[in-house]
């Protein structure tokens, strides 16, 4: 006999799939209509075009850790206090490379990086003899101030329980126009088909080896497929900044969407222990 909230896993995992697809597809498509603007630009202007990318992730209104709202979900009859400060004076750089930065960081050694975000310091202990490239490519992305004035576009409060980030355009489809393998996914962390509260781990499109700039943190112990490279842990104080976050919910009202603090990521740092 399957329990109710087995059954809603099991939900929340088709769902999830689905989505992955779907982002898969669309990419494909994107990129198909991509080189054909490029034949015909390339006839009619004399010289290079440079074509915006959209980077690793497609926008399902959703990145990439899917939930299912359960029959009984209906949307919140009031919203909850934003708990956040207001964003610091800024705005996002638009950056884009055409491969993986040049292993730079000693990995060797123990890294940590800071979110300093309008909810309060996000600290996270980075693994870096296990996921090398992912921690040397958010080394580099830090440097270059790309998570600066980005939004977290993504929170989900049912099947899953995740914050996304990572996304300039806060849309959900933004990358940095290049992609890092998957790492560390056999991670001692992982028992049973849980990610535990306080992972932070990249989000992909489905595909092997598609991770970008999109990352999600876990504020509870959620149930999904170890194919998202787990490559840090979120310190005491930050998971208590994620709870808040959750606590005041996310825009749909189903468990999946905008969150409603405002969760702006004011500047990123990666730094050597």
């Amino acid at each position: 006999m399957v329990s109710q909230e087995q059954r809603r896993r099991q939900l929340a995992r088709e769902k999830f799939l689905r989505q992955q697809q779907r982002r898969t597809s669309a990419r494909r498509k994107a990129r198909m209509r991509n080189s054909v603007i490029a034949s015909v630009l390339g006839v009619i202007v004399i010289g290079s075009v440079a074509l915006y990318t959209t980077g690793v992730l497609k926008n399902d209104d959703k990145a990439n850790a899917g939930s299912e709202t359960t029959p009984s979900a209906s949307p919140s009859a009031s919203k909850a206090p934003d708990p956040c400060e207001k964003a610091a004076a800024g705005s996002v750089k638009k950056m884009s490379w055409k491969k993986e930065p040049a292993m730079t960081i000693d990995t060797s050694a123990k890294y940590t990086m800071t979110l300093s975000t309008t909810c309060g310091d996000i600290g996270i202990a980075l693994k870096t003899s296990a996921a090398p490239h992912t921690v040397n490519s958010f080394d580099f992305l830090a440097s270059k101030g790309y998570f600066d004035h980005s939004k977290c576009h993504r929170l989900t409060t049912n099947g899953i329980y995740v914050l996304q980030c990572g996304d300039p355009t806060g849309t959900g489809s933004g990358g940095p126009g290049y992609t890092i393998p998957d790492e560390n996914l056999k991670d001692k962390s992982l028992k049973g088909g849980v990610y535990p509260a306080g992972t932070v781990a990249m989000a992909n499109t489905g595909q092997k080896h598609t991770g970008g700039s999109q990352f999600f943190l876990v504020y509870q112990d959620s149930q999904l497929p170890a194919s998202y490279t787990p490559f840090g842990t979120v310190d005491a104080a930050g998971l208590k900044i994620l709870k808040k976050i959750a606590a005041a919910g996310e825009s749909t009202g189903q468990g999946d969407g905008a969150p409603n603090a405002t969760v702006v990521i004011n500047k990123a740092t990666v730094a050597k222990s």
